[in-house]
């Protein structure tokens, strides 16, 4: 993956606590969550220097998915200095991304 962070539990609040990062919460049993993924990826080279993009497995970091609260997925979370600014549910498409990472910068 280009420049696509895989985040945990662990490395997940140092990650997000400072600039710009889009957060796609997926599993790799969900459907919807492999059309996000290759969107993600294109987002992620687009935005590089601008903000960072990571994805969290919300098999493998499920109390990261349950702090904010993710029911459904993908959710795509817009980071701001730590603080969550914007979210979405289903597939994205990669202008959408793209102009959020923007406005939240």
């Amino acid at each position: 993956m280009n420049g696509v962070l895989e985040l945990g539990n662990e490395d997940f609040a140092g990650t997000v606590a400072s600039g710009v990062t889009l957060v796609d919460f997926w599993a790799p049993w969900c459907g919807p969550c492999m059309m996000q993924g290759p969107i993600v990826d294109k987002v992620a080279s687009k935005v590089t220097g601008k903000a960072k993009v990571a994805k969290v497995n919300v098999d493998v970091a499920p109390q990261v998915a349950a702090k904010f609260g993710i029911r459904s997925i993908p959710t795509l979370i817009v980071f701001k200095d730590g603080k969550a600014v914007q979210q979405f549910v289903g597939v994205q498409s990669e202008s959408q991304l793209v102009a959020a990472i923007a406005l939240a910068g």
